[in-house]
């Protein structure tokens, strides 16, 4: 049967009322138009669905068969409306981000503090593998964003916008404060021991990339994966490192690493928001979005 749902909609409002004429202030229709809608009802029913009374509408035993499912029926209709609002008003959701611990605490943590405070209700749930292996989880539909260095490799499927740019320097602590005097060449760094990133990170490849250009080759004393490893490392001593200027930040400012200037720069690197082209975000991904790009 190919019944319109207005119908059942009629139906349960005039069962509810047990009139049909409170129906009618209650669906804003004529009450002629709402006997006509329960006859054609009924009709393409085969059944009739009320007993009509002087006290008003009863429903009959087939009726109040049906009365359940449409009751039933509207209520999950009107849930589902409901839910739909709320995601709409973000009073729920949920955003699969994927990051970088560093990138999650240096680029992402603001954003994330503003948008939770402005939709407490959102839960967020970041995953924090490394890049390869967060694009693979983003293009099976496991996350939905995730934010990382510019990825290089096949991005037709992918919408990338970006959100920074970042500078890479060598930093050393208070022990290598006379290498700051001034600027040095990237080959006279060899003589000293050197703290990078692991051979399989973004960053990595970048330096090497940058090394390549200007004909150098370092040989590193410790090759370290976490970044923030890499930090407490340089600052314990154990030798000059490769990191970015603007997660150390705080660190430059108190003095507790400084920066070694040389003639040769690495080319500043792009931190961009990647999401799955052709693929409709939920709203409060759009939100988030939309804050990240103001």
């Amino acid at each position: 049967m190919n019944i319109s749902l207005e119908l059942y909609r009629i139906f349960y409002v005039v069962a509810k009322e047990g009139s049909v004429s409170k129906a009618a202030d209650v669906l804003f229709i004529s009450q002629p138009a709402i006997t006509y809608q329960i006859k054609r009802l009924e009709t393409q029913l085969g059944v009739n669905l009320f007993t009509r009374t002087k006290h008003g509408m009863v429903l009959t035993d087939e009726g109040k068969v049906l009365f359940g499912y449409v009751k039933n029926g509207l209520e999950n209709i009107s849930n589902g409306e409901n839910a739909l609002s709320n995601i709409k008003n973000l009073d729920s959701g949920t955003i699969r981000i994927g990051a970088s611990i560093t990138i999650c605490r240096n680029i992402l943590m603001p954003y994330l503090e503003e948008f939770h405070k402005k939709y407490p209700n959102i839960d967020i749930k970041i995953n924090n593998n490394v890049s390869d292996n967060l694009m693979k989880e983003l293009r099976n539909g496991n996350l939905d964003i995730l934010v990382m260095f510019s990825p290089s490799n096949d991005t037709k499927d992918l919408v990338i916008k970006p959100i920074t740019e970042v500078q890479d320097i060598f930093v050393g602590n208070k022990e290598y404060y006379d290498l700051t005097n001034d600027t040095k060449n990237i080959k006279d760094l060899k003589s000293y021991p050197l703290i990078l990133p692991g051979v399989t990170s973004s960053s990595r490849t970048h330096l090497n990339n940058f090394l390549k250009e200007n004909n150098v080759s370092l040989i590193p004393k410790l090759e370290v994966v976490s970044y923030s490893l890499i930090v407490d490392l340089i600052k314990s001593g154990f030798g000059i490192g490769y990191v970015t200027r603007e997660f150390v930040k705080n660190e430059l400012d108190n003095k507790s690493l400084y920066e070694i200037k040389t003639k040769e720069k690495a080319k500043k690197r792009s931190i961009v928001m990647v999401t799955m082209d052709k693929k409709e975000p939920n709203y409060s991904v759009k939100k988030l979005v939309e804050m990240i790009n103001k």
